[in-house]
């Protein structure tokens, strides 16, 4: 089923269902949730014992009978039931008892560029769990584009790079649609992975999540000046002891450039398929970071480097796309005509 610009407008809720968070925006009563996409459950009786940010903070901690489940997966809902029961206890019974008092609740959700019919389908059940009797699913990059203020309806080139935990989606819109596109398995997990290898082979060490995030965006940002050395705290991996040691930040750069580069190589593959004239467009304009991980430190002045081509980062880069759907709801852009996509 086709959908136009006036039926996303039609829509009062916007949600981003993304593997590291998922939001949900409702109109004219803005963000209502933006919390990790996690759940804590207790496997013996079924039981939601945590869910989003309480959740996150018990992964790796739990006993034997508590998983900690991620039901989205790479901008795919992988587990539609868990993700029902996740954004049910995100949302609350009072948006939720106002949700059941409209019979016709129409609801806009991201969905990722390349996702097949499977993908489509799974976050349209997910949100009927939630009482939508219809479901508009726009592109995430049109959503995130839109986000960032782009003029993706104009016949001019507009570059996004959209930067999420397990991947990352670059493309070129024009007249409101997607002129090429391409994606790479890279985002901020592909980073975590990097350094966690890195550290277990050169020091025999390894490290909690948080501080793996923290040694990745303090010192081991691509082009980024850091201390001669950085002290971390691990665990040993041959006695299971804490210890500590002295990481050389270049060391750990040099581990992340084959990821940078995977996306460097993205990039022009978009543009080896784009028509002169757009690539002469994004020349001047460049390109616009979006996703969470578009705020690692450094990636912007590599990618200027790779590309010669002006590089930002968004304002807010991890909530443009659905800033984006709500801009769509609220009706604040021209009206696009946007690719199809089944519900």
């Amino acid at each position: 089923m086709t959908f136009s610009h006036e039926q996303v407008r039609r829509c009062t809720v916007a949600v981003d269902l993304g593997a590291s968070r998922s939001r949900v925006y409702l109109k004219q009563a803005g963000l209502v949730v933006d919390e990790p996409s996690i759940v804590a459950v207790n496997m013996r009786s079924g039981a939601l014992i945590a869910v989003g940010s309480p959740a996150e903070r018990m992964a790796g901690r739990t006993p034997a009978h508590i998983r900690v489940v991620r039901p989205i997966a790479n901008g795919t809902v992988v587990d539609i039931h868990m993700a029902q029961r996740m954004l049910r206890t995100m949302v609350g019974e009072k948006v939720r008892r106002s949700w059941r008092r409209n019979p016709l609740l129409r609801a806009a959700a991201c969905v990722p560029h390349d996702a097949d019919p499977l993908a489509r389908r799974a976050v349209a059940e997910t949100m009927a769990g939630l009482g939508a009797r219809r479901v508009e699913l726009v592109d995430t990059l049109v959503a995130a584009a839109v986000g960032c203020g782009l003029p993706v309806e104009r016949p001019e080139a507009t570059m996004v790079v959209s930067c999420g935990a397990a991947a990352t989606e670059v493309a070129v819109l024009s007249l409101g649609a997607i002129v090429a596109a391409a994606k790479v398995p890279v985002g901020g997990d592909t980073i975590d992975h990097a350094v966690v290898q890195h550290l277990r082979s050169r020091y025999e060490l390894t490290l909690p999540s948080l501080a793996v995030r923290a040694l990745h965006r303090d010192v081991a940002a691509v082009g980024l000046a850091g201390p001669v050395n950085t002290v971390v705290l691990g665990r040993d991996v041959a006695t299971g002891l804490a210890r500590t040691v002295q990481v050389d930040p270049e060391d750990v750069r040099a581990v992340l450039q084959p990821p940078v580069n995977m996306l460097v190589d993205a990039i022009r593959s978009v543009l080896h398929r784009c028509p002169p004239d757009l690539v002469a467009d994004l020349a001047d304009r460049g390109i616009m970071l979006t996703g969470g991980s578009a705020l690692l430190p450094g990636l912007d002045e590599r990618l200027r480097q790779a590309t010669t081509m002006p590089v930002q980062v968004a304002t807010d880069p991890a909530v443009a796309a659905v800033n984006g759907l709500a801009a769509l709801l609220e009706g604040r852009v021209q009206p696009l005509h946007l690719d199809p996509l089944a519900t």
